[in-house]
C-alpha cells in the first residue's frame, strides 16, 4: 500500500470553483474520510487522484512520487463507485475477474480463481459467483463492486459514498465489513461521505471539506470534542449542537433570550459577545440541577430518549440515556457540563480557544 499526498489543488470547472488550494495526507494503511455537504468537492478530489481529472494546479503524490502526470491506468487505484457500475449480463465470478484479466496484468487462470474466492469469501457471496448481477439486490451488488477492488490488492483504494444507496441496516452491516476489511487488510483509504455517522465510526482521521477547501482535519475525537468552526459543529453529531448566542456579564455567562447564566472561571478572556455550543449530552435533566425549564417535545429512540427544554425563548436539546417519564408540559431542572462547552466567534463562527 502507498501513502497518498495532495498539495496545494487547485481545480475550476468554467466560473465554477470545486477545489481551493486543498492539500492533505492520507498515510498508509489510513483509513482517512473526507466528509462535507453536496458540492463541497468530495468527489472531485477522489477523481484527480485516480487521474479522471486533471487540476489546474498543485501535485497528487503516492510515495513521495509525484503522479500527477500519470494516466488512471498506471496509478493503480481502486475506484467504488456510489453506482455499482457492474457488467449486468456476466455473472458475479466473471465482474470479479474483470480487472484480473486486463491485458496489463496477464495473470494466470489459477491465480484469478484464487483471487476470486477468497475475495467472494471475504465478503460472503461465495453463493453467487455463477449468478447474473443483475439479478442481485442492492446490497449484494454493492459487495461485489467492493470485491472487484479488493481482488487487485492496488495501492490505494478510493470509495466514493459507496453505502449511501443502501437502506439503515445494510448500510451499517457493510460499514463494519469495510472497517474489518481494511483494518486486517492494513490497507489506504479514501472513503468519501456526507453521512457523519459513517465518518465518527470508520475514521482513523476526518478531513472536512467545505465549498471546495479543508477546514478541519483531525481523528473522530478531535473533530467531535474540538470542532473549529461553527460549521464543523453543526456538520458533525446527532442530534444536533444547541448553537445559542451568549454575552458576558459580570465574571459569568449569560444566554441570550433565557434565565441561563453560568459561571466559567476565566470567562474575562472571552469576547462581550459570542456563540455558546453545547452537545446535548451535555444538558441533563436532573431534580437538583441549576437552570429551570419545559419540556416541549420528547423523541423517545429506544437506547436514548432526545428531550426538547425551553426556557425563556431559547430551546435546548438534551440526550439522556434510556427511555424517559418525562412528558409534554412537564417543568424541569436540568445541569450543563461547563466543562464542556464550545465558544465560537459570533461574525466567522471560528473557533474562540
Amino acid at each position: 500500500m502507498s501513502n497518498i499526498s495532495l498539495q496545494s489543488i487547485t481545480k475550476t470547472f468554467r466560473d465554477i470553483t470545486a477545489l481551493s488550494n486543498v492539500s492533505f495526507d492520507v498515510k498508509d494503511g489510513e483509513f482517512f474520510v473526507l466528509l462535507g455537504p453536496t458540492g463541497a468537492g468530495k468527489t472531485t478530489t477522489l477523481r484527480i487522484i485516480a487521474g479522471l481529472e486533471t487540476q489546474d494546479d498543485g501535485t497528487v503524490s503516492f510515495d513521495d512520487e509525484d503522479v500527477s502526470g500519470l494516466p488512471p491506468a498506471d496509478r493503480d487505484v481502486a475506484f467504488i463507485f456510489q453506482q455499482y457500475s457492474l457488467y449486468p449480463t456476466m455473472s458475479v465470478y466473471d465482474n470479479l475477474a474483470f480487472p484480473l484479466r486486463s491485458p496489463l496484468r496477464k495473470m494466470p487462470a489459477p491465480e484469478i480463481k484464487q483471487r476470486v474466492e477468497t475475495a467472494a469469501e471475504m465478503l460472503r457471496i461465495s453463493h453467487l459467483l455463477e449468478r447474473k448481477t443483475a439479478k442481485l439486490s442492492g446490497g449484494e451488488m454493492q459487495r461485489v463492486a467492493i470485491g472487484r477492488a479488493i481482488v487487485r490488492t492496488p495501492r490505494v483504494y478510493l470509495m466514493d459514498e459507496p453505502l449511501s444507496n443502501l437502506d439503515a441496516k445494510l448500510r451499517e452491516a457493510l460499514r463494519i465489513e469495510l472497517q474489518h476489511l481494511q483494518k486486517t487488510q492494513r490497507s489506504t483509504t479514501l472513503f468519501v461521505t456526507h453521512d457523519q455517522i459513517e465518518a465518527l465510526t470508520m475514521a482513523d482521521r476526518i478531513g472536512i471539506l467545505r465549498e471546495g477547501q479543508i477546514v478541519q482535519i483531525g481523528t473522530p475525537e478531535d473533530i467531535y470534542d474540538r470542532p473549529a468552526s461553527t460549521f464543523v459543529a453543526e456538520l458533525v453529531g446527532t442530534p444536533r449542537i444547541n448553537l445559542v448566542e451568549a454575552r458576558r456579564e459580570d465574571g459569568a455567562i449569560s444566554i441570550k433570550g433565557s434565565q441561563v447564566r453560568m459561571s466559567i472561571p476565566n470567562s474575562g478572556t472571552l469576547p462581550p459577545s459570542f456563540l455558546v455550543g453545547v452537545r446535548p449530552e451535555d444538558v441533563q435533566p436532573s431534580n437538583k440541577g441549576e437552570y429551570s425549564g419545559q419540556i416541549v417535545l420528547t423523541e423517545p429512540l429506544g437506547v436514548e430518549t432526545i428531550v426538547h427544554i425551553r426556557s425563556g425563548d431559547r430551546r435546548f436539546l438534551s440526550l439522556i440515556p434510556g427511555m424517559t417519564n418525562l412528558k409534554l408540559g412537564d417543568e424541569v431542572k436540568f445541569n450543563i457540563a461547563l466543562d464542556r462547552l464550545h465558544f465560537f466567534d459570533g461574525k466567522n463562527g471560528n473557533r474562540i480557544t
